[in-house]
């Protein structure tokens, strides 16, 4: 009978996310990963499998999170551009902190078809939902009734991603709070 473990898991995790953020999956250390995951080298094994099952985990994990704080965004504000707009403002806070997301596509592409099969779910429901909100926009005669509402959700996403490397890259908030202005201006 093994031993019960002794640590939460998702925590464990947590700390993971962090390394990976910093210093994506070449860049982590199994010795930064059981440091930050308060874990001895046997329980990642154990619990997480490799290094690449865990990063895999942690990719998915903090998706996730980064989704439902999208759609949280999206969701606030009395007309549907607002939540658009709040969305935006949310990554332009966060900006200068390293995205996991952004990260993983930079550093694999889709050159791993089973990080791909974490990415594509997470890229669908966030492409749909907020396609969803400018088709409420259009409705309410906040974005241009011209638009492709999948285009202009896919344009977002390429300034989500846009916005988060500039940041990362050192560029001051008023540059980053200009992309998100340019881009809301773009939908009008």
């Amino acid at each position: 009978m093994g031993r019960p473990r002794e640590f939460d898991a998702d925590t464990a995790l947590d700390g993971a996310i962090g390394v990976f953020r910093e210093h994506g999956f070449e860049g982590a250390s199994a010795e930064m990963l059981v440091g930050a995951m308060g874990i001895g080298r046997q329980s990642l094994y154990d619990t997480f499998g490799d290094k690449w099952r865990l990063y895999r985990s942690a990719v998915r994990r903090y998706g996730m999170g980064e989704c439902s704080a999208h759609f949280e965004a999206l969701r606030s504000g009395a007309r549907a551009v607002d939540g658009i707009d709040a969305m935006l403002r949310r990554v332009v806070e966060t900006a200068d902190q390293p995205c996991l997301g952004v990260g993983s596509i930079c550093e694999f592409g889709v050159s791993r078809a089973d990080l791909a099969e974490v990415h594509a779910p997470l890229a669908k429901t966030l492409r749909d939902a907020i396609a969803a909100r400018v088709r409420d926009a259009q409705r309410d005669g906040d974005v241009a009734s011209s638009l492709d509402p999948e285009a202009a959700s896919d344009f977002l996403i390429a300034n989500i991603a846009g916005i988060r490397l500039a940041g990362r890259g050192g560029a001051d908030r008023a540059a980053l709070t200009g992309l998100a202005d340019m881009a809301l201006r773009a939908l009008r």
